[in-house]
């Protein structure tokens, strides 16, 4: 069934990611994690995988947006990434032989409706009030030629366009039974395809956050939403990609472990050797993150003040943008820190940033992985952080200091004993590199490889 291998990479089969969108500038840390394990996959001997995703921008949106991937350095072409919408603007007839003769009237309620450049509809979707539209069995509307189509739900559209699009390369191949894995970078995907039950199908899903409630530190804490449904369906999938152990090894405690998980941690790239400790502006504290609730940078802002008392030349520069900017810049004016802290907004050279200054600073309240730590570590920058589930702990090592959830003043106090002491700071610079090799592709690849080879060899766990 098309599994042979490639020595010691990947199976032969095609590869795609699939999120519900993937957009740098939009969503954070994972619009860089995507595309970087869509890298990762061609380094391990997949062949044209492709980063796909399911929102309904439209196509000059998409269009853009590739260009920013290529443009950043994370995909190597615009043709890596496709879009369903797109592919349903540009030609919709790939999608009439999965639907299915119309089954009576059209229910009522409120509809969008997809059209062509020339204005022509596509598609005809309901639109849904409700947290599992994504799960629902709802009329979706196909026009033909010969009349319309019927398609039940966003699983029969989303399973027509990933079987549409590797059946072309199974005819390409001549090998109809060729294996198709999908790796689901987002829950709400891998709730939508989790009955997906075809046997030449691998679903593989990834994590991207932690799966807490707030106050996100509290192991056993009730789970709710769209997690909790997520966890009671993990059996169904053929592998679950953790980011950290940390976060594996307290879902397997708490909800057991299938058989099917994996440590595989989203990647970065090294780059070239960064400037020693001595050449730094010594009193440069950084941050560089989205300003949402989850990052809490109002607590880093809180901790300045005892911060700057104890060391009046400390500056702290916040790179990022996101909801919270104007609050966080009243705050700052509040407290009367202008002088010192300043939200800079986003930027395009975070290299040159880290390459300037002393210490990087993240007040987080719970991550995935913390990957700004690692790229931060990667420039031999220090890391002062809140020893938060999950990563920075296995992110930092022993390149930076860790304090208590929550703790105001022991992260002030972890910044002014850094930043005071010169041998410390460069002690532990020594170490950045070395502690955010960890994170590299090379480092990486065999996990990824282990767990897709692990998922491919064994029969799916949905087919009957």
């Amino acid at each position: 069934m098309g599994v042979t291998g490639t020595g010691a990479g990947l199976p032969d089969a095609d590869y795609v990611l699939l999120g519900s969108r993937v957009a740098l500038g939009l969503d954070g840390g994972f619009a860089v994690a995507v595309p970087r394990r869509l890298r990762l996959l061609a380094s391990a001997g997949a062949r044209d995988p492709l980063q796909l995703s399911v929102d309904g921008a439209p196509p000059e949106v998409h269009a853009a947006q590739r260009q920013d991937f290529v443009d950043a350095g994370l995909l190597d072409s615009v043709g890596s990434a496709r879009n369903l919408f797109d592919d349903l603007v540009a030609d919709p007839s790939w999608l009439w032989p999965y639907a299915a003769a119309a089954d009576g009237e059209v229910p009522a309620g409120e509809r969008r409706e997809v059209t062509d450049a020339a204005g022509r509809t596509v598609l005809s979707l309901p639109v849904l009030d409700d947290p599992l539209w994504h799960l629902s069995d709802a009329v979706i509307v196909v026009p033909t030629p010969d009349g319309d189509r019927w398609l039940r739900g966003f699983r029969a559209l989303y399973i027509a366009w990933l079987t549409h699009l590797t059946d072309q390369r199974r005819a390409a191949a001549g090998d109809p039974d060729r294996l198709l894995v999908v790796i689901c970078e987002s829950r709400q995907i891998g709730e939508t395809l989790v009955d997906w039950d075809d046997p030449r199908v691998r679903l593989v899903h990834t994590v991207h956050n932690s799966h807490l409630p707030a106050p996100y530190d509290d192991a056993d804490a009730p789970v709710a939403g769209m997690w909790q449904r997520w966890l009671e369906i993990l059996d169904r999938y053929d592998a679950v990609l953790w980011p950290t152990r940390a976060q594996r090894d307290e879902v397997a405690a708490r909800f057991g472990d299938p058989g099917t998980f994996h440590v595989v941690p989203n990647t970065i790239d090294l780059g070239d050797e960064p400037p020693d400790a001595a050449s730094r502006d010594h009193r440069s504290v950084v941050m560089m993150n989205r300003l949402a609730d989850q990052k809490r940078v109002d607590l880093a802002i809180r901790a300045w003040v005892r911060v700057v008392a104890a060391v009046p030349d400390a500056r702290l520069d916040v790179y990022g943008d996101g909801p919270l900017r104007e609050e966080l810049r009243l705050l700052v004016d509040e407290l009367g820190l202008g002088g010192s802290v300043h939200i800079r907004g986003t930027t395009d050279d975070p290299d040159a940033i880290f390459d300037r200054a002393a210490l990087f600073l993240v007040s987080t309240a719970f991550e995935g992985q913390g990957l700004a730590i690692a790229e931060a570590l990667a420039r031999g920058l220090p890391v002062v952080t809140f020893d938060a589930r999950y990563g920075p702990r296995e992110a930092v090592g022993d390149a930076g200091v860790l304090v208590a959830p929550g703790d105001v003043e022991g992260l002030a106090d972890a910044v002014i004993d850094l930043l005071r002491d010169e041998d410390r700071r460069a002690e532990l610079a020594a170490h950045a590199r070395s502690v955010a090799a960890a994170f590299t592709p090379d480092a990486v690849r065999p996990a990824l490889v282990a767990a897709v080879r692990a998922a491919v060899e064994a029969p799916s766990r949905r087919a009957r």
